[in-house]
């Protein structure tokens, strides 16, 4: 364009990264065909024009003839999500070629009348309230063969289908609510729903993310920072990944996890922290996701009742290994009833099952329920952790029996869990149904007692039990909590935070906290003079502070109090004024990047304030401090949500 002269590398303090990135691109611009795709041939204007017009870290150049920056139109009205009533073009969508989605849609077909009805009874408690349909992308990224999809192969051998049955009720929910669904299982699909430009990933997408929110998981989160360029900082506040046991914000924090020795293999990805979802209620750090199971009606829970064998018990676990060094249990358990197992072989019975089991090999999901409806008993032997067939045998009026751990398991004790991106303590092997159920559906006792362990397997067998499933894991609650989340849960704009005293100019008056002591004196709550609150998410109203045990996280401190720890609050308590409401004596007060703050050091009368908003944590605990909690109430059955949180 005879413009040649004008490519002089511009100095404007508000492009401090220009000259650097040009720099860069001189030496690298052929380390990646997308920057040819994009008009870079070399030339120091092709360098500048890609800086400015297609990444921004230069300012665009006056001489380029770009159209006149006019107003955007607004966008149009956004389609309204109307709640479906039939999943057949679901099913076309999850498509073929692969066992586990076949296992998939099995599953939803199978729970098809029970998601139908669901929708329809959310429909009606709704009441026609307005609900924009959202664009999103499902991204299953373990199935994926780059991520080496070593599910598939093993959905026929009785490997973990726990993911699987989450992802099958994730689109199953997702579809009945009305949304509109892409869904992905190949690396080549998901980059050309994002529009990546031929090349290797270094360039950001050609055209805006046409989607409103993508949820994948780990696997598939790493292939979309590989293949997204810098649009994968822009547009992350949009995924949501799902999850199972959690990510707590000081693995999360990547500056933090490196300095304090929290990496791992998963962590540092700074995003907010509930943008991960899990498999069970466990890390309220994190939103919790959830599956379903299946709900009974009259006719079939009476005939359940009828047709139990109380001397029927079935073993939880479907890999041999389980079983290796049970001989004890199983002995004193055979004097009493009658032991099935559903342990995968090929040819020869495994040696680890002893001769007085029956063994039933691996049973399609339909038989293993007609096992489960006759057998009295569903006992777990310390693994798998966390799955979803105790809560299928509790609906199918079994009792569960468990060990207790004692230590428990964490990352810090135990092969299973290092690694993994939490510090969470498990005290048994399912402790969602140890401390969400309980007795006399669940009992947990110390396996190394063998007194102890009789003496439950007698109790059970005398008492009368009827089938039991909590709200949260039926269609209904699954549908209701992804709606709430849907509607309410927006990371793309940031809550203002109260201003740092930094910044603070000695003339501002602070404004009054909007929190006061509650009638006892014992916690704080929002002041009802302080009006509706800012427009957070869950209510203001639902908010209540109290302060730790030192040995206690804010997850236990809330529990202790009938409440769940809601991080999101956090803000709101982490000022100074609010340790003067709790009568707290500070001598000094400092901000600090720490996830256990805000926090007080009772023994040296220190108090401490949280300097960076990603560390707002409700796990973790120190002897030192004690810490400010913010908690909120729940709906029973569905911890998940407020009572005025719908």
């Amino acid at each position: 364009e005879g413009r040649r002269d004008q490519c002089e590398v511009p100095r404007d303090p508000k492009y401090p990264d220009c000259a650097g990135k040009v720099e860069w691109m001189r030496a690298r611009w052929t380390s990646d065909p997308c920057y040819a795709f994009f008009g870079v041939d070399g030339t120091e204007c092709s360098f500048l024009i890609y800086l400015s017009e297609v990444e921004w870290f230069c300012p665009p150049l006056p001489w380029r003839n770009r159209t006149v920056a006019v107003p955007s139109p607004p966008p149009p009205p956004r389609a309204q999500a109307a709640f479906r009533r039939d999943l057949a073009r679901l099913l076309e969508l999850i498509g073929t070629g692969k066992e586990s989605l076949s296992f998939m849609k099995k599953r939803i077909r199978h729970l098809g009348q029970q998601w139908l009805r669901a929708a329809r009874r959310l429909e009606q408690k709704l009441a026609g309230r307005q609900r924009d349909q959202k664009h999103i992308l499902i991204h299953i990224g373990f199935l994926t063969e780059e991520s080496g999809d070593v599910f598939s192969p093993r959905v026929l051998k009785g490997g973990p289908l726990g993911e699987m049955v989450q992802w099958a009720d994730i689109l199953a929910a997702l579809f009945m609510l009305g949304h509109s669904l892409r869904v992905t299982v190949s690396l080549k699909e998901l980059q050309s729903h994002l529009g990546v430009p031929p090349g290797r990933g270094n360039c950001p997408l050609t055209s805006p993310l046409p989607f409103d929110l993508v949820y994948t998981d780990y696997h598939g989160l790493q292939q979309m920072k590989q293949h997204m360029g810098l649009s994968f900082k822009k547009y992350r506040c949009r995924v949501r990944v799902i999850d199972t046991f959690g990510t707590e914000p000081a693995y999360n924090h990547e500056e933090y996890a490196t300095l304090r020795g929290y990496r791992t293999n998963w962590g540092y990805w700074n995003l907010q922290p509930t943008q991960f979802m899990t498999m069970f209620p466990h890390t309220p750090d994190n939103s919790f996701m959830g599956f379903v199971s299946e709900e009974l009606n009259q006719t079939e829970r009476q005939l359940i009742k009828a047709n139990k064998v109380s001397s029927m018990a079935v073993v939880y676990g479907k890999e041999a290994s389980i079983w290796k060094g049970k001989e004890k249990f199983l002995a004193i358990l055979n004097k009493y009833m009658e032991i099935h197992g559903t342990v995968y072989y090929e040819t020869q019975r495994p040696p680890e099952v002893p001769a007085f089991v029956k063994n039933h090999g691996l049973l399609p999901q339909h038989e293993f329920q007609q096992l489960l409806r006759k057998a009295k008993l569903f006992i777990g032997f310390g693994f798998p952790y966390e799955g979803p067939a105790p809560l299928e045998a509790i609906a199918n009026g079994c009792v569960f029996l468990q060990a207790r751990f004692n230590p428990p398991h964490s990352s810090l004790n135990h092969e299973f869990f290092r690694g993994k991106p939490t510090s969470r303590e498990v005290s048994s092997q399912h402790p969602y149904a140890e401390d969400f159920i309980g007795k006399p559906h669940v009992w947990t006792v110390d396996y190394n007692n063998s007194e102890e362990f009789e003496a439950a397997i007698k109790t059970i067998m005398r008492t009368q039990v009827d089938p039991y499933l909590p709200y949260e894991y039926t269609c209904e609650g699954m549908l209701e909590r992804i709606h709430a989340y849907i509607q309410h849960q927006d990371f793309c704009t940031t809550p203002s935070l109260p201003p740092s005293p930094k910044t603070k100019s000695p003339a501002m008056q602070s404004p009054p906290s909007p929190l006061a002591l509650s009638p006892n004196s014992t916690h704080l709550v929002w002041s009802p003079s302080a009006g509706q609150g800012p427009q957070a998410w869950p209510p203001v109203a639902s908010l209540q502070v109290w302060v730790s045990e030192p040995q206690h996280t804010c997850t236990e401190t809330c529990r202790r109090h009938g409440l769940v720890c809601e991080p999101t609050f956090f803000r709101f308590l982490n000022k100074e004024e609010v340790f003067l409401q709790l009568s707290i004596a500070c001598d000094s007060t400092e901000y600090e990047m720490n996830h256990l703050y805000p926090a007080v050091a009772e023994a040296v009368r220190e108090c401490y304030l949280q300097k960076e908003p990603l560390l707002f944590s409700c796990a973790g605990y120190n002897p030192k401090y004690r810490r400010l909690c913010p908690c909120r109430d729940f709906r029973q059955g569905q911890v998940a949500l407020c009572r005025d949180c719908l």
